[in-house]
């Protein structure tokens, strides 16, 4: 998505765009970030869903309407700056990496600033993975440390499973003055906080983007 020429919205990494499909839709879809507010364009994470209609609906149907207006930008994105010189753990499920990834686009133009980045990335099957040739190619040359895992793998899959939170138990002891930054459903969000904090973080520790 390219902004008009002179229309561009700033916002912070993290941070979630109210997007409206066409003259005709007035509440809007939340959608966040997928790309760092320092990049040329707009890119967001969007999972097909085709009921009911909305904006998902529309954007892959062949013969929909494809003007988007941005009506809003909300949430309060991830201060990373307030972090600097830390260990950094972004703990996403599903679509909500796109904001992760976002921040880490973010702080990679300032890598120097701050320690081990390591994402922990959960999803239902392999093919929800996304982003996975960028992992591949830039996160791995700005030294971020990816661990993955499946809630309902196939017998393809030799990794890890279970739920994303799960994998905090053996990371989270060997990091240096660490923040969280966590994103994902309510549920997965609490339970990542509440895993959070018996491992000794402090509450001020544990960044949310909304």
């Amino acid at each position: 998505m390219v902004p008009r020429s002179g229309e561009r919205p700033d916002f912070k990494a993290g941070q979630v765009a109210v997007l409206l499909q066409g003259m005709g839709d007035h509440s809007g879809s939340y959608v966040a970030f997928a790309s760092a507010p320092e990049d040329e364009e707009f890119e967001f994470l969007i999972k097909h869903v085709p009921e009911p209609p909305g904006l998902s609906a529309s954007l892959f149907d062949p013969r929909a309407e494809k003007r988007v207006v941005m009506k809003n930008i909300v949430g309060r994105g991830f201060p990373v700056e307030e972090h600097k010189g830390h260990d950094l753990v972004f703990v996403a499920m599903g679509t909500g990496l796109a904001p992760l990834r976002s921040t880490l686009r973010h702080v990679f133009r300032s890598r120097e600033d701050y320690g081990r980045l390591i994402v922990l990335y959960g999803a239902r099957m392999v093919e929800d993975f996304c982003f996975e040739d960028e992992m591949m190619t830039e996160w791995r040359e700005q030294g971020v440390e990816l661990r993955q895992v499946l809630s309902q793998p196939n017998s393809e899959w030799s990794g890890p499973t279970g739920y994303v939170q799960s994998l905090l138990d053996n990371i989270v002891p060997e990091l240096n003055c660490p923040a969280a930054l966590v994103c994902g459903s309510g549920e997965m969000i609490k339970q990542t906080r509440l895993r959070l904090l018996d491992l000794g973080f402090a509450p001020e520790k544990i960044l949310t983007n909304y």
